[in-house]
């Protein structure tokens, strides 16, 4: 499973409004999966683009939202790999909650494992 950047404001935009939102206890995720997105996906069909933001609201530290980020791209990247069936192409955004901070990085593994057992459904 490839696990592509998603990039640019407008596609994000349109993740952030048209897309449906499942919170988790350690981060919000908005995905879409309908239509064609872009080249890239015409290349691999079975890619998940996944996009993070995090607000300044969630800490004062630009340095703690940037781990918070990095720690949810990485849980994703992780779990990725463990899984051998294809994913349908869906763009994923994230927004990591102030609690992924501080909590156990297995905590955050358990919340992208239950988001990725709704997307096999």
């Amino acid at each position: 499973m490839r696990l592509s950047h998603l990039h640019g404001r407008k596609t994000c935009d349109r993740v952030r409004t048209k897309g449906k939102v499942w919170r988790g206890n350690m981060m919000v995720i908005r995905w879409l999966s309908e239509d064609s997105y872009s080249v890239q996906e015409a290349l691999s069909p079975s890619a998940i683009f996944l996009g993070t933001y995090a607000p300044q609201t969630l800490h004062a530290s630009a340095v703690k939202r940037n781990r918070m980020r990095r720690r949810c791209r990485e849980a994703f990247r992780l779990v990725l790999r463990e899984y051998t069936s294809p994913f349908p192409s869906v763009q994923v955004l994230v927004c990591p909650r102030s609690a992924s901070l501080s909590a156990p990085f297995t905590d955050i593994l358990a919340d992208v494992r239950h988001f990725l057992s709704l997307l096999t459904r």
